[in-house]
């Protein structure tokens, strides 16, 4: 047997509406089902100029790292102009980007370069709300009780003596109240309006046919600019009972009022329609947190979205009976509707592998959130690299968050005084909030900014990084052969050319010390190809193998670790 471990380490496009589409390269039609996707929260990527604030000109200063590092396709969180009251999820245009990225010109020179070099983009729509520094919303607030203004909003009056109580009791995503009150011209209390997340963020009215209409034009808009696909945030979440009623305690599939209710489907089948009127594939991916596998499936449903991210392997503890009920569940929700399934560690709003696999609870829950929790980094270092190479074998798409390739941990040392997340001020201080996994990237040098921003800037980083990240720089790991960096590299090298890789069957491999009861989770991938993740507490023999394509750590004495991952190359 060969046991050699490799790595364990241009011309404008006009800004006018009409002009001719951009088609992104449609040799392979299906490119989304076996598509390594990196996910850019571009504030934090890259500064390219000395603002503190990373922008559209830092990312394409470092296109050719994300090339190099074997990417398929990039996602943007919000890039429109924003007050950013919630990162950018508070939309005040969508047919800008925000000054503080950049402009149109940028993000449509940035969506060439990065298909140039093989890479397509994928942007954030946000349609449950917007901003309420939006004309509408601001149109609305000048407007009376009842006026058409209003009905794109959902706006009600109080209950209660003089109107005092709120509409109704529904919870928050992000903590606190619901209901926010208006103040009448006079300055007498008026009206009430809904925003399941922040007061900045009101929710739109998806019965009324202008915010219809303006959701497929900003469709039209940026895939007219060659956008590859629209990532759909809080996808479930659009449609409301327009009674208001509270939740029930037994409330049926389809009758909650204002989670997965039946009549968002309408929505999607009119989106897939506009995205499949364009040339080569022009996907819609769902942010979808559906407990109910059925219900989850139905989004993806041929005629809605193309893929929608599964939030449940990301929230799994580091367990193999754990692990393998969640492939199992997820892969059989999507077998019905012939959809891949994605595969995810962490994103924007997630505690980064690294910590959160160093701790006691394993899992993820925002309910669970809370500062000074111990932490075992050794640990969580040695069990993201595992389940890297765990999540990079599974069948379907692959999401990478910015910073996981790096092995970057939370960052926790933030002072009270620089977090800006409103989860973290809406829960009165007891949740951490999203802060520590948005902080800027290191690219080099010794000490902050790391390279984050120009030589020579005199704007410190939007967020603090921590002064004991030397070592997680793109430039330190880049030279190093055991980096997670070079282990992201080399993984995602093999999934690429591996036939086996991506799009598939999986087949578990169970018995002869294999299987969720040992601890040890192996499945084989077409013919010659086995990844195995050892989850027990000791090490464990490996199956027959012709050679080791990688390990996410090195073997002892021909076994596999604990807390460790291999992909080999098998006879059969």
């Amino acid at each position: 047997m060969d046991t050699a471990v490799l790595s364990t380490g241009t011309a404008t496009n006009s800004a006018d509406p009409k002009a001719a589409p951009i088609a992104p390269s449609a040799t392979d039609p299906l490119w989304w089902r076996s598509a390594v996707i990196y996910q850019i929260y571009i504030r934090s990527f890259a500064d390219g100029n000395g603002d503190g604030t990373g922008d559209l000109a830092g990312v394409r200063s470092r296109l050719s790292y994300l090339r190099d590092l074997g990417v398929d396709a990039i996602w943007f969180t919000p890039w429109y102009k924003s007050p950013l009251a919630d990162g950018g999820y508070d939309v005040e245009d969508y047919f800008g980007i925000d000054p503080s990225f950049g402009d149109l010109e940028q993000a449509e020179a940035l969506i060439r370069e990065a298909l140039a070099l093989g890479i397509r983009t994928i942007i954030d729509i946000v349609p449950n709300h917007i901003s309420d520094q939006h004309p509408w919303f601001k149109a609305a607030l000048a407007s009376p009780p009842g006026s058409p203004e209003r009905e794109r909003f959902w706006f009600r009056p109080g209950r209660g003596t003089n109107g005092d109580e709120m509409p109704n009791h529904w919870v928050s995503n992000f903590q606190g109240d619901t209901w926010t009150r208006t103040t009448n011209p006079d300055g007498t209390p008026g009206e009430w309006y809904l925003h399941l997340f922040t007061p900045e963020q009101p929710d739109l009215n998806w019965n009324h046919p202008d915010v219809r209409t303006l959701h497929e034009d900003v469709l039209r808009f940026w895939f007219d600019r060659g956008v590859a696909g629209v990532r759909i945030d809080s996808a479930a979440l659009l449609i409301k009972d327009p009674e208001l009623p509270e939740v029930p305690e037994d409330a049926k599939p389809g009758e909650h009022p204002n989670v997965d209710r039946d009549e968002v489907h309408d929505v999607y089948r009119a989106w897939r329609a506009i995205a499949d009127s364009y040339p080569g594939s022009r996907v819609l991916v769902g942010e979808v947190w559906m407990p109910d596998t059925e219900r989850f499936a139905k989004y993806l449903r041929e005629d809605e979205m193309h893929t929608a991210f599964n939030f449940d392997f990301m929230a799994r503890p580091w367990d193999a009976d754990q692990l393998r009920e969640s492939i199992d569940s997820m892969l059989a929700a999507h077998a019905p509707v012939g959809a891949p399934s994605t595969w995810v560690l962490s994103n924007h709003d997630v505690t980064r592998p690294v910590t959160r696999y160093g701790r006691e609870d394993t899992s993820f829950a925002f309910s669970t959130k809370r500062f000074h929790t111990p932490t075992d980094l050794a640990l969580g270092m040695r069990r993201a690299r595992a389940a890297a190479l765990l999540s990079a074998a599974l069948p379907g798409s692959l999401y990478v968050y910015q910073g996981d390739e790096l092995g970057l941990p939370e960052a926790e040392s933030i002072p009270l005084e620089s977090l800006q997340d409103p989860m973290h001020f809406r829960s009165e201080g007891v949740d951490p909030g999203r802060d520590g996994c948005r902080v800027p990237l290191p690219w080099s040098g010794a000490e902050p900014p790391y390279g984050f921003t120009p030589e020579g800037a005199s704007s410190a980083p939007w967020l603090p990084q921590p002064a004991d990240w030397a070592n997680l720089t793109v430039e330190a790991e880049a030279g190093n052969s055991g980096s997670m960096l070079s282990l992201y590299r080399t993984a995602l090298s093999i999934r690429r050319s591996h036939p086996a890789l991506g799009d598939g069957e999986l087949t578990w491999l169970d018995g002869d010390g294999f299987g969720p009861e040992s601890g040890v989770l192996a499945f084989s991938r077409g013919l010659g190809f086995v990844s195995v993740t050892n989850l027990s507490g000791a090490p464990v023999e490996l199956p027959s193998y012709t050679r080791l394509l990688l390990a996410s750590t090195p073997l002892e004495d021909g076994l596999l670790p604990s807390d460790s991952s291999a992909w080999l190359r098998t006879q059969h």
